[in-house]
């Protein structure tokens, strides 16, 4: 009897647990093909599911998708999963499957992922469970194209804006967790989907507090009411103590992103290469990097991660040239009396960043360059600088997928209206090794495609590159069953006991 008792107490904690973490900007559109924004992409992963995902080793795996394979170089056969079921208890069938896609491609939905599926021909429905993909050409991104989320056909079939549409405040998809309450600017609710195919999550609830300040989520990591969180290389250095590393565990490892100050090259004064060149030689990575990471991060040399096909060792970041800069400047036409002024933008919310641009402003003054900073909330950021493309700099990140596409960023045709290619970068060169990449299955090849790419983008200097920082996340010691891997801890959160 006492055993009975001690294993119901013990089933009903598991599903009573709550999972702690903060978010430091309210999601846009928590909708996997609008979803343009790092809140909106992690509140939606945990909703939707797409036909393929990575495994903590890189490698893909089936989804939503449980067989598949190439009939022919061009013609992809999917069989999905039986027995999965929307939030709301309604099935799933490759129907959903073929209504993504044709949304995706909608001319009316403005989305940068419409370039992901740019290469498929049709979608072919066969029954409920199986479909095949026709592509136009072979495609290197065949089975990542289907990463993306999908949606249900049984709630957007009638939607006439799904832009505007109340889906994107209260979706509905198959993930293993459920929306339970959302408001811009407060916290996120999560709830386990018992229905979940894989199996239900054994942690009941999750909840993100709503911490746009960094320095409040470090106050909530130091009182021990998050359960997840991350660090910055001065708090990993300086601010912790005995009691915080005997609570959490600490992972640290490169991240897959990086920071960039990116010119928009429809502005006259930065169409002139002098100039860009100018500001790329009085920026000093090591010395920011000295400053901000004390160690935990390297300098970016270019637009694909070290350790990806797409990465040119061979490519370094110049060395700081004050004289050179202030030449440069002079034969633009700038000098002491006639400055260079811009303003560089960026988001409030994130302080690194903050302090980054103001080690810039920093650095460009010792040239005689005058730089302004505008730091705004992340929403109005994004709705009323990057969107538009208001801005004359940008200071931004890039989080960059394990496979190297540089589609989205780097083609001229991205440059339109809910394209990635904020800056408007356009190079003939740049746009045919693209195009050529995508149809390039041999990898040795393709590699060397990518390297040229690399080598054209970073001597064009659309972007300063600035810097990889090192991801450092910390978790509560009493979690249990957290697998560190090439894709950080998260990917296994469903099988994570909490006590």
């Amino acid at each position: 009897m006492r055993k009975a008792v001690f294993l119901l107490f013990f089933s009903f904690s598991l599903l009573a647990s709550t999972l702690h973490l903060s978010i430091g900007a309210s999601p846009s559109r928590i909708n996997p093909l609008l979803a343009t924004d790092s809140a909106s992409a992690e509140i939606a992963g945990w909703i939707f599911n797409g036909l393929f995902k990575y495994d903590k080793d890189g490698k893909i795996v089936g989804d939503l998708a449980q067989e598949w394979r190439f009939l022919d170089k061009k013609t992809l056969w999917i069989a999905l999963r039986k027995g999965v079921k929307w939030h709301d208890g309604k099935p799933f069938s490759a129907q959903d499957v073929l209504f993504t896609y044709k949304l995706a491609i909608s001319p009316k939905i403005f989305t940068p992922y419409a370039s992901e599926f740019r290469y498929v021909e049709n979608v072919e429905v066969i029954d409920d469970l199986h479909l095949i993909v026709h592509y136009k050409k072979p495609y290197f991104k065949a089975l990542q194209t289907w990463m993306m989320g999908i949606l249900p056909k049984h709630i957007l079939q009638n939607e006439k804006d799904l832009m505007t549409s109340s889906f994107n405040q209260h979706p509905i998809g198959t993930g293993p967790y459920k929306l339970q309450g959302f408001e811009v600017s407060k916290d996120i609710v999560l709830k386990a989907n018992s229905d979940y195919f894989e199996h239900a999550p054994h942690i009941e609830k999750i909840v993100y507090h709503f911490l746009p300040d960094p320095s409040t989520q470090f106050l909530m990591l130091k009182s021990k009411k998050l359960d997840v969180g991350a660090l910055s290389p001065l708090q990993l250095e300086r601010q912790i103590d005995e009691a915080f590393r005997s609570y959490y565990a600490i992972y640290e490892q490169p991240s897959h992103s990086y920071t960039y100050l990116g010119f928009n090259l429809k502005n006259k004064k930065f169409q002139d290469k002098r100039v860009r060149e100018a500001i790329n030689l009085a920026i000093d990575r090591e010395e920011m990097i000295n400053i901000l990471f004390f160690s935990h991060a390297r300098v970016c040399t270019g637009p694909f991660m070290p350790g990806t096909f797409a990465f040119d060792p061979d490519v370094k970041a110049p060395k700081p040239n004050r004289i050179r800069a202030k030449q440069l400047l002079a034969e633009a036409g700038y000098n002491a009396k006639h400055p260079l002024e811009f303003e560089i933008a960026t988001n409030s919310n994130n302080s690194l960043r903050m302090y980054a641009a103001q080690i810039i402003q920093y650095q460009l003054a010792k040239i005689g360059v005058k730089v302004t900073i505008r730091a705004m909330e992340w929403q109005a950021f994004l709705n009323t600088i990057v969107t538009p493309r208001k801005f004359e700099t940008i200071l931004l990140g890039w989080a960059l997928g394990l496979t190297p596409d540089a589609y989205s960023i780097w083609h001229s045709k991205e440059a339109k209206l809910g394209g990635f290619n904020l800056i408007s970068y356009k190079n003939e060169e740049v746009d045919r090794l693209i195009k050529e990449a995508e149809i390039t299955i041999n990898l040795q090849k393709l590699s060397q495609i990518y390297k040229k790419i690399f080598r054209l983008i970073v001597a064009d200097i659309p972007y300063i590159f600035l810097y990889i920082p090192n991801s450092i996340t910390v978790v509560n010691k009493k979690i249990q069953n957290i697998e560190p891997s090439l894709i950080g801890i998260m990917h296994n959160e469903i099988d994570w006991i909490k006590p």
